[in-house]
């Protein structure tokens, strides 16, 4: 059977937050019920044990979050979560008992561009306490600070400085520096990355070769059941197919999914998404 590294599945694509650097979605807003959460996981199950509770939306907003990873536990699934953070002195609790749950990711930049007066210090003390609490659990938790001015975008990163130093007296030094990250203390992780512009079918097309691990070793899944190629498809614009009336099986095999697989085999980015994906051309440079 083919298999996957990992499958997100978006139990909703509603958010508290107004990320500068997020698009977020024209779709109808909605939440994941877990009676279809647990047939939408189970399809998925067969082709990965990896299960991330993300693709557009704050996970930790879902009024039924417990029992969604009460039934993620249930089909032996390793769940990963993304999160800004907002809700983890709430939710932190749930996610450090729940036996399913294995990382937490945090977007400590999450309040750029957000003018809701929420104070810095506090919402970085929430997160920093939850993973303390996440490492004592068993967790791993990773800070993400994806806001680095690269090639896709310019700008300040003027929180930056004062996260570090919250940070560092949270996690006093020496910190381990690594390849993809920078140890903190056994368990928690600090985790930088470039900004970058989402695929938009409004932006122009990209030149050159691309390639793209879509189907390769990721699968999305929106709250409607609507599977699309990879995590960054926040629109659907690449609709394979839909799991509540297909198999996964069924979908991976259609003509749609097959020549978008296997044009980045060749190099070539068959969908117009793709070709306006800035991500399509970084991996060519890691490949």
């Amino acid at each position: 059977m083919f298999r996957l590294k990992k499958a997100y599945l978006e139990i909703t694509n509603v958010c508290n937050l107004h990320c500068e650097f997020c698009p977020g979605t024209r779709r109808q807003p909605g939440f994941l019920a877990p009676k279809d959460f647990y047939l939408l996981a189970g399809r998925l199950r067969p082709f990965t044990p990896y299960l991330y509770l993300h693709l557009m939306g704050e996970p930790l907003l879902h009024p039924q979050l417990e029992r969604i990873l009460s039934y993620a536990e249930e089909l032996d699934f390793r769940v990963m979560v993304t999160t800004n953070g907002t809700l983890l002195p709430k939710q932190g609790p749930l996610l450090c008992r729940s036996p399913a749950v294995e990382k937490v990711s945090i977007s400590l930049h999450s309040l750029e561009g957000n003018q809701d007066g929420r104070d810095l210090d506090a919402y970085l003390e929430g997160c920093l306490s939850f993973a303390r609490r996440a490492e004592k659990a068993g967790k791993r938790c990773v800070l993400r600070l994806w806001n680095l001015d690269g090639p896709e975008t310019t700008g300040a990163n003027t929180r930056n400085g004062a996260i570090l130093e919250q940070v560092a007296r949270a996690f006093p030094h020496p910190w381990k520096e690594g390849r993809q990250g920078t140890t903190l203390a056994p368990g928690i992780y600090l985790e930088w990355g470039e900004r970058f512009v989402w695929p938009d079918l409004e932006e122009k097309e990209r030149e050159g070769r691309a390639f793209c691990y879509g189907l390769r070793d990721q699968v999305g899944v929106l709250w409607d059941g609507t599977v699309v190629p990879c995590c960054l498809d926040h629109e659907g614009d690449i609709p394979l197919g839909n799991l509540y009336r297909q198999t996964m099986e069924e979908i991976l095999n259609t003509s749609r999914a097959r020549a978008l697989y296997q044009g980045f085999s060749q190099g070539k980015a068959v969908e117009e998404l793709c070709r306006k994906c800035g991500y399509a051309r970084r991996f060519i440079k890691n490949k």
